[in-house]
């Protein structure tokens, strides 16, 4: 039987071998904890971060309120690195709750996946 890690780790290792980011459309990938979430803008084919944004600087609110203004964060710093486009990644984690608030956020604020 496996555990809830094993089964997101699987699950994480099945979507990062069918996708990938680049300069022009970089992978946005989403970890999120007990308590925080986080996002981040990858170029695979130079390995670098080009930006990231987390809920570790807002203030404490419903998660998934705070997840919607760390979508919007990321869309914000996106644009001002001229990116439009991305490749989202959401890490192993179900489509719904915090990573679908962040996800529509980032829609709203610009981003097309």
């Amino acid at each position: 039987m496996t555990t809830k890690t094993e089964r997101r780790l699987k699950i994480k290792r099945r979507i990062r071998g069918k996708i990938s980011g680049t300069a022009d459309r970089p992978r946005m990938t989403v970890f999120r904890s007990n308590k925080q979430i986080y996002v981040q803008l990858i170029d695979d084919l130079a390995g670098k971060t080009i930006a990231a944004a987390s809920s570790a600087s807002l203030d404490s609110a419903a998660k998934v309120e705070i997840a919607a203004k760390v979508g919007e964060a990321i869309a914000k710093k996106a644009q001002e690195a001229g990116i439009t486009s991305v490749v989202f990644d959401r890490n192993g984690y179900l489509y719904h709750g915090r990573v679908k608030a962040l996800a529509d956020a980032a829609r709203n604020g610009g981003l097309k996946f």
